[in-house]
């Protein structure tokens, strides 16, 4: 979440009251994050984001937006996007979600309560694991489909742009694990993944805690159709390492692991990938955190993340499979 469109504050009140939200107050720009620009919205009704998207297109953003609205409105607590009042109709019965700013497609979505919550407890896991699996099966029926823009392909493009900035240990592991993970995608075990939906970025400062208790996932723009498994090890190799080494950290996977198969339990395809599918996740983190930290975009507020923490976790899955108990 950075800046890379100045918004005005007439700009973003013209927005406000055509969405009948009151009348703007407050316009703050959001520090984090790198890919959309993104700003607070204080009303006299409210508190919500602004987003404005720099990558993703008009034709790419109604599944992000629609499936914050499916999950909204089946209980998962997501952000759920604004539309424009008596907007609705039997084509589009979420109205008119997806609005321009700037010349660039945008949307407008509830402010999620309280806050990240960045150095993790086994209970704070298991409520991420139980809800993760609610969001999975929450997202079954969703009728739109498209793939994970960030999945096997980008990797396979991604790689070689990245190389030229990799020293020879690094270019060896990309190179070897973009082998592996070609080879593992190809199989039998991986095409009976159970698929769906999935938020593919549910990093610890992608869900929100007040009080203790989990209060919502948000930023779902890396979303896709893809394995559940993958999303699951997203989650293990963030909520569930050692933010200075990298390593597994075995209490907060077994909770995690017990919350979400109390919800869903992993069909075997998933408890013989699992070890496979972390170093997918953590592969698929490190190319595009080199990606973002070596060719980034010019913008305000913007701080790339260090690529050497997904790294080390790569290392770490490599080197120490994970239990596919």
């Amino acid at each position: 979440m950075a800046v890379f469109t100045e918004v005005s504050e007439s700009e973003a009140g013209e927005l406000v009251r055509a969405l009948a939200l009151g009348e703007l107050r407050e316009l703050r720009g959001i520090q984090g994050g790198i890919e959309n620009t993104n700003y607070f919205l204080t009303t006299d009704r409210g508190e919500y984001v602004l987003t404005l998207f720099e990558r993703l297109t008009f034709e790419q953003l109604p599944f992000y937006l629609h499936l914050m609205k499916h999950l909204a409105q089946r209980g998962i607590p997501v952000p759920e996007p604004q539309a424009v009042p008596a907007s609705a109709s039997a084509e589009n019965p979420d109205g008119q979600i997806l609005h321009t700013v700037c010349g660039k497609p945008a949307a407008v979505v509830d402010k999620l309560r309280g806050h990240s919550e960045l150095a993790p407890t086994t209970a704070h896991c298991a409520a991420v694991g139980d809800m993760l699996a609610r969001m999975h099966l929450a997202a079954r029926d969703y009728p739109r489909s498209q793939p994970n823009l960030r999945g096997i392909s980008w990797w396979n493009e991604t790689v070689p742009v990245v190389l030229p900035y990799a020293d020879a240990s690094q270019a060896a592991l990309l190179k070897s694990e973009l082998a592996y993970q070609n080879h593992v995608a190809a199989g039998s075990a991986y095409a009976a993944l159970p698929r769906g939906p999935i938020h593919a970025d549910l990093f610890r400062d992608n869900a929100m805690f007040e009080e203790g208790r989990l209060s919502g996932f948000f930023d779902f723009y890396f979303a896709g159709v893809d394995s559940w498994l993958f999303d699951i090890a997203v989650c293990l190799n963030d909520w569930c390492v050692d933010l200075e080494t990298g390593a597994h950290e075995p209490q907060r996977a077994a909770a995690f692991l017990r919350a979400y198969g109390g919800v869903r339990p992993l069909a075997a395809a998933e408890r013989e990938l699992l070890p496979a599918m972390l170093r997918a996740a953590a592969l698929r983190f490190w190319i595009s955190r080199l990606w973002d930290y070596h060719l980034p975009r010019e913008a305000a507020m913007l701080k790339a993340h260090d690529p050497s923490h997904i790294e080390r976790v790569l290392r770490q899955r490599v080197a120490h499979p994970a239990s596919r108990d």
